[in-house]
């Protein structure tokens, strides 16, 4: 049996852990990132693979851009729906993640209702330029072509362990999105050779829209609400600085 992993917390909220396995093993795709295998999940614990230490490089970066773009082409549903045999509920952090059972008509009125709307009022942060991205979001501004990807949903730097054989990806928020949800949280906190991931991404992946780069803090809003939701102070601020970048 390979080593494992048990992390618990006495206090999670029922399903905490359901949730987060049932992603891992979502996420778990032919030719797609390496995901920590699950073992064994209770109420208040999850036990996965324990991964080895590696030291990141250029060449893992690159195949980790390369892998990344088949884990979202994996796909799913529609935008905003959770993992198969997921139990419903899903979380980022410690933030309650907002989960679908049908279609929503468009990416931009998901994206402004479930994700941005729906943490921005947890922080009690109301700015006119955050009401002008969610006006454009969901009049369609910033939808394109792409189908749902299959996202793990909280790719910032410590959910991506590099492994003496590549990455290895630990505990997601993984639901249908959009592609550049999982790539602006890379770039949001800095990832290791973070230009060969998206190069090696963009080379990969179809689905990229027309001067993506510019639309990678649209896709960060949703990261900072939840900050802002989680922590306060200069999230709040960083969120609004953002918002008006597209109003």
């Amino acid at each position: 049996m390979p080593p494992t992993f048990r992390k618990t917390r006495p206090d999670a909220p029922e399903h905490f852990f359901a949730a987060e396995a049932a992603g891992l093993r979502w996420l778990t795709v032919p030719d797609g990132v390496a995901i920590a295998g699950v073992h064994a999940v209770t109420r208040t614990s999850l036990t996965i693979d324990r991964v080895a230490a590696g030291t990141p490089s250029p060449q893992a970066a690159e195949e980790f851009g390369r892998r990344l773009a088949v884990t979202h082409d994996a796909g799913a549903s529609f935008f905003g729906v959770g993992p198969d045999a997921g139990p419903g509920v899903g979380w980022i952090g410690d933030a309650s993640l907002s989960l679908r059972t049908a279609a929503p008509a468009s990416w931009g009125a998901w994206y402004a209702e479930d994700r941005l709307l729906f943490h921005a009022r947890r922080a009690n942060l109301a700015d006119p330029a955050l009401d002008r991205v969610v006006e454009r979001l969901a009049d369609g501004d910033f939808d394109d072509d792409a189908p749902p990807a299959r996202l793990h949903g909280d790719l910032w730097s410590g959910n991506v362990l590099w492994s003496p054989h590549g990455v290895v990806l630990i505990d997601p928020a993984a639901h249908g999105g959009h592609r550049l949800t999982d790539l602006a949280m890379l770039a949001l906190f800095g990832t290791p050779y973070l230009a060969r991931i998206q190069a090696s991404y963009a080379e990969a992946s179809r689905w990229l829209p027309d001067g993506w780069p510019d639309l990678i803090g649209l896709h960060q809003l949703h990261p900072l609400l939840v900050h802002a939701e989680l922590f306060g102070g200069g999230y709040r601020i960083q969120a609004v600085k953002t918002a008006r970048r597209y109003r």
